[in-house]
């Protein structure tokens, strides 16, 4: 077996592990949301909101696409995960003050700025959120489906 074989098969593993590698971070993004506001009775913003309505169809999405061997479920992921993608950019520069308060969408309840939680002087929800997205951009448009 030639080098380049060697590594087109590693290549080809890795490929194979990255529907698995989104669903998981899906999975955990969901229940790590729900750990938040159920468990901890933290309450989530709007933009947090915006955020689990395009990341909770995902765990759906993914698994179904695992399970049947489709190609398709990736179109609709790549959607619904550039669009949380989004919110989650805004909503990290609404809260780190690179956006004026004046202008967020969060008028009623819990700001969006509101500092809720922060491990280790840094991590905070909304930065998991955009780690989140971020991790499940970089599956999904890694991912190269077989071709039959």
């Amino acid at each position: 077996m030639e080098a380049s074989e060697t590594v087109d098969m590693s290549r080809s593993g890795l490929n194979e592990l990255l529907p698995y590698a989104a669903w998981s971070i899906a999975l955990l993004g969901m229940a790590g949301s729900l750990f938040f506001s159920e468990v901890m009775d933290l309450p989530p913003c709007a933009l947090c909101w915006y955020q689990r309505i395009a990341m909770y169809p995902l765990v759906v999405i993914i698994g179904i696409g695992i399970v049947r061997r489709e190609d398709s479920w990736r179109i609709y992921s790549i959607a619904l995960t550039l669009i949380g993608l989004a919110i989650s950019v805004y909503h990290n520069l609404l809260y780190y003050g690179f956006i004026p308060e004046s202008i967020t969408p969060c008028t009623a309840g819990v700001p969006c700025n509101a500092v809720q939680l922060e491990w280790l002087g840094f991590i905070t929800i909304p930065l998991m959120g955009l780690l989140s997205f971020v991790g499940l951009t970089i599956c999904l448009l890694a991912y190269r489906p077989k071709e039959i």
